[in-house]
This record gives structure tokens, C-alpha cells and sequence, in this order.
């Protein structure tokens, strides 16, 4: 029987080998996502400069109705595109966290792409 701590485990050490393929640049950044059993996180992120260009969560002030769904994650994909948009960022490069794209991740990729995000 895998417990909870051996899948994260499993997850990060996914996340680890992917990281060593991507990186975000200021001209096309990484799309980081991460997700808790409560909430889901978006992030751009500059690797180049280790800077975090934008950020969008189910956390943030004035965020209504459940947090943990995929209409949430819907949501924050939203935010996060118009974010970008107003950084004048089009392009990313997308980094699901080791987290399989199914379920809250692929709801939060479809509606940033949906809102001019491509990836």
C-alpha cells in the first residue's frame, strides 16, 4: 500500500527530473504549478533571473466559492493569463510539478490557454 508521503515522494523526484529539462526565460517563462488537497498555485517564473513575474492562487483576497475543484483551478488559470497578458507574456513554457495532467492541473492549463497563454 503507497501512503500519502511515498507519493509525494514519487511526485517530487518526477519534478526533479523534469526541471532538469525546462527552465523559464524573461522572454518565455515557466508556468509552475502546484496543488494541495485545499488549493492550487500558478506561477511564472524568470529562471534565468530567479524572479517570479506573476502569481495567481485559490489563497488570494476575493477568491469565492470552493477551492479545491476544478472549477477553481479554472479560475486560477484564468488569472494567471490575464497576468501574464498584462506583462506582456504570451509564451510559456508549462511545468505541471510532477503532478499528473489530469483533473485540477489540466483545468488550469486549458483555461490559461483559452485566455492567450500559449504553451
Amino acid at each position: 500500500m503507497i501512503t500519502k508521503q511515498d507519493k509525494n515522494q514519487v511526485r517530487k523526484k518526477r519534478h526533479a527530473r523534469v526541471r532538469t529539462k525546462i527552465t523559464g526565460t524573461a522572454e518565455r517563462p515557466r508556468l509552475n504549478v502546484y496543488r494541495s488537497n485545499q488549493h492550487i498555485y500558478a506561477q511564472l517564473i524568470d529562471d534565468a533571473s530567479g524572479v517570479t513575474l506573476a502569481s495567481a492562487s485559490t489563497m488570494e483576497k476575493g477568491f469565492d466559492g470552493a477551492t479545491g475543484n476544478v472549477e477553481a483551478a479554472a479560475k486560477v488559470g484564468e488569472a494567471i493569463a490575464k497576468r501574464a497578458a498584462e506583462k506582456n507574456v504570451t509564451n510559456v513554457v508549462f511545468d505541471r510539478g510532477g503532478y499528473l495532467y489530469h483533473g485540477r492541473v489540466k483545468a488550469l492549463a486549458d483555461a490559461a490557454r483559452e485566455n492567450g497563454l500559449e504553451f
